[in-house]
């Protein structure tokens, strides 16, 4: 159920940093951008947790 709820915050960052990213000044639409970038690692990582949870134990 955790893995879930990692998968769910990478689509929250997702949702918030792509639209972020284009509307923000200069300095700050590169975190935006950054964010975005987490939230996907995050969302592909609690998907692969979800599906196989013990996929890193070997």
């Amino acid at each position: 159920m955790a893995y879930l709820a990692l998968a769910a915050a990478g689509i929250a960052l997702v949702c918030w940093g792509f639209p972020a990213s284009h509307r923000l000044r200069k300095p700050f639409d590169i975190l935006a951008a950054l964010a975005v970038l987490a939230g996907v690692a995050s969302f592909l990582l609690g998907t692969l947790l979800t599906v196989a949870p013990h996929f890193f134990q070997g």
